[in-house]
């Protein structure tokens, strides 16, 4: 089974910058998408990101032009890089990846932005 492990998150100041690294375990397959999730406390997780296995890209509206989701299909890893960070982008990180549908989920990784 693929394995996720999310990395790179962190405390930061409002404005500032975090790279978060999603490395993929036991990858079977090219022909996968991965994504980018966030959840706030005590809400559901809500999409921030997300790349195809041809590398076209897709954005939530709240974080187009801050955030660049991107990978190195050679090291099975996944970026989020986090720009121009608010307050609101506080929340638990979690990368997945999936064919058809995202079925595979890493442990997350907090961003905190003060």
């Amino acid at each position: 089974d693929v394995q996720l492990v999310e990395s790179g998150g962190g405390s930061v100041q409002a404005g500032g910058s975090l790279r978060l690294s999603c490395q993929a375990h036991r990858i079977t397959s090219t022909s996968y998408s991965m994504a980018w999730f966030r959840q706030y406390a005590g809400k559901e997780r809500e999409g921030v990101a997300a790349i195809d296995s041809d590398g076209s890209t897709s954005y939530a509206d709240s974080v187009k032009g801050r955030f660049t989701i991107s990978r190195d299909i050679a090291k099975n890893t996944l970026y989020l890089q986090l720009n121009t960070l608010k307050t609101e982008d506080t929340a638990m990180y979690y990368c997945a990846i999936g064919i058809y549908t995202f079925t595979n989920w890493g442990q997350g990784t907090q961003v905190t932005v003060s």
